[in-house]
């Protein structure tokens, strides 16, 4: 038997609280930053949900990519300079699929609103793409 809420699960009851029981009784500036509260409680949250993930898959395509072995940041930061040196051409098709990916995992969790993201991930089409698909 499960005696507590899991973390993800209390930020989003103090979320909730906030959104349903705060906003509505506030106005302009705490008002303001208390939506940028709310918008960081869900970030954190995503963040315990999909950060560790996201952080397993950037280290295995940067080893792959570097044919090295090490943590995300040690790689970023032989990556850059690879970069930095030439050794790895910024046109490199597999450098570009890895910063594609790279950045599509960081607006899941920063943005996963986002509309362009949203298009890119199948989530949503945009205006021009409806209406085509309704000729």
């Amino acid at each position: 038997m499960r005696e507590q809420p899991s973390a993800s699960e209390l930020l989003d009851a103090v979320a909730e609280f906030m959104a349903k029981e705060l906003m509505p009784r506030l106005s302009g500036r705490v008002a303001f930053h208390t939506r940028i509260a709310i918008n960081v409680l869900a970030i954190v949250r995503r963040e315990m949900t999909l950060g560790p993930a996201a952080a397993a898959r950037e280290a295995a395509r940067l080893a792959e990519l570097l044919d090295a072995e090490g943590d995300a940041e040690a790689l970023t930061d032989a990556l850059c300079e690879r970069i930095a040196h030439g050794e790895i051409d910024a046109n490199d098709p597999k450098l570009i699929e890895h910063l594609w990916a790279t950045t599509m995992d960081t607006v899941a969790i920063d943005q996963p609103n986002y509309a362009t993201y949203r298009c890119a991930t199948g989530a949503e089409q945009t205006p021009a793409a409806a209406e085509k698909s309704k000729e």
